[in-house]
């Protein structure tokens, strides 16, 4: 994921000025990582220090999303619905 990418997830969901680390932010940066090792595994089938790092990113936005679950139901279904998390 390049610089510009990266600033226009944040600036996407960011729920103040200084905001880069509240769990919105950080599930979309770990939603878009995630959608690129997919694409990376498609094409590299037998690369599984990959696909180790892809479920250990997994693993990671599950943590966040029951922490936000937990925190803020409304916030967790629409960032849920609009990231196309199932």
């Amino acid at each position: 994921m390049n610089k510009e990418v990266k600033q226009e997830i944040i600036a996407k969901y960011k729920q103040s000025e200084n905001d880069t680390g509240s769990a919105q932010v950080q599930i979309a940066l770990l939603t878009q990582r995630i959608k690129e090792l997919t694409e990376h595994l498609k094409n590299n089938h037998n690369d599984n220090h990959s696909r180790r790092g892809l479920s250990m990113l997994i693993g990671q936005r599950k943590s966040f999303l029951k922490y936000l679950e937990e925190r803020d139901i409304d916030a967790f279904r629409a960032l849920k619905k609009e990231l196309g998390i199932r």
